[in-house]
């Protein structure tokens, strides 16, 4: 099965540095020098799309854009691009998110995918009016999903549960196809979840042995409930033509990271209610001492970021790699991010992608436009063979 790749949307701003923000990080720290605007964010949709990423996520949260909204502008601005939707379950109802689905597919030619969000960050899920508890939040997404799932089949639903009511809830036209889930969790209480009713479990970017226990982990729950998942992993890249290059582009964002930056952030982030990012401050412990936690996974992003801390390094085979051995792991997608957004996606696209082709491991979801035939330049020197 080939890898499948998707980008990221930073509708919350981009730099040439690292861009700080989102789970347990306050509102207000992300940004940039590039506003996240429709012209900007498009030009990364449609760089991504031309290289032959399958999708892009978009993240959720107070410290960014609203990812739905965003999204369905970016739609008329794209052709084949998805978009992978991050929402929280307890922020709407599970009629009107089954519905919003359906719609969107139907208007944008079938492309979302949904990355449900339980919420770890108790201070801003209470922003937002919910003041359940971790594990409650865990038990309503349950709730939520399968009521989704039902009305996404055409039923009409009567569910009368601990967190969540409906009567009669049907939608007049489901939706073709039917978005496929994506869900992520390293706590207990996720485990059961993703099992009964997500189609890709996603970890951050842990060293592979660290992302083999989970794997085998979540392959046990799914199993006892008689499902088998796909999974992928979200990881921020630098890949560089030599890993000399690669290396200097990480020390110069770490030269950019100010020392209470850091203590702000880790004090913010040390809050945090999620074990995956208890599990990502634990790599480094705060300190920018040994950030390289195993061959080519940096864990400077997480220095003064949330969520996903980690990205892979290197040199452009160095990176296939590494996505290699995550493969051979099980790992089937890969969500990357770099910044900037758009000129990483470019490093990433033209550098890495052709060697995993090569290798049998990718195509272009286009059919692959890009041919192998080289343009005679004349005095140009010959592009070397991957």
């Amino acid at each position: 099965m080939p890898l499948t790749f998707h980008w990221f949307l930073p509708t919350y701003g981009d730099s040439r540095d690292i861009v700080g923000g989102g789970h347990g990080v306050a509102v207000g720290t992300a940004g940039g020098a590039r506003p996240a605007t429709v012209a900007y964010l498009g030009q990364i949709a449609r760089t991504a799309e031309q290289l032959g990423f399958v999708g892009a996520l978009t993240p959720t949260g107070a410290w960014c854009e609203d990812a739905w909204l965003t999204t369905a502008m970016l739609s008329e601005v794209t052709e084949r691009l998805k978009f992978l939707v991050a929402f929280r379950p307890g922020l709407l109802s599970p009629t009107l998110a089954a519905q919003m689905a359906a719609t969107f597919q139907r208007l944008s030619g079938g492309r979302l995918l949904l990355n449900v969000v339980t919420g770890g960050e108790a201070v801003e899920q209470r922003s937002y009016g919910d003041f359940l508890d971790k594990d409650a939040r865990y038990a309503r997404t349950d709730e939520f999903l399968h009521i989704v799932r039902a009305l996404w089949r055409g039923e009409t639903v009567d569910h009368t549960g601990a967190h969540l009511r409906v009567e009669g809830a049907r939608l007049s036209r489901v939706p073709d196809p039917v978005p496929p889930v994506y869900f992520g969790g390293s706590s207990a209480a996720a485990g059961p979840v993703a099992a009964r009713h997500s189609d890709v479990y996603l970890t951050w970017g842990e060293p592979p042995a660290q992302v083999a226990e989970k794997l085998d982990r979540i392959r046990a729950v799914a199993a006892g409930v008689g499902r088998e998942l796909r999974f992928g992993i979200r990881l921020h890249v630098i890949a560089r033509d030599t890993a000399e290059q690669a290396w200097a582009q990480a020390g110069r964002l770490l030269d950019g990271i100010d020392a209470a930056d850091v203590r702000a952030a880790q004090e913010g982030l040390r809050r945090s209610e999620s074990e995956g990012q208890r599990r990502m401050l634990a790599l480094h412990g705060g300190s920018r001492d040994a950030l390289e936690v195993a061959p080519n996974l940096w864990a400077g992003f997480g220095l003064v970021r949330g969520g996903a801390g980690t990205a892979l390094v290197g040199s452009h085979t160095e990176i296939a790699d590494r996505i290699a051995e995550y493969h051979a792991l099980g790992i089937d997608e890969f969500i990357l991010s770099g910044h900037p957004h758009l000129e990483e996606a470019y490093w990433f696209g033209e550098g890495v992608l052709p060697i995993l082709r090569s290798r049998g491991l990718w195509r272009h979801p286009a059919g692959d436009p890009v041919t192998e035939a080289t343009a005679s330049i004349p005095f140009a020197p010959r592009p070397a063979r991957v």
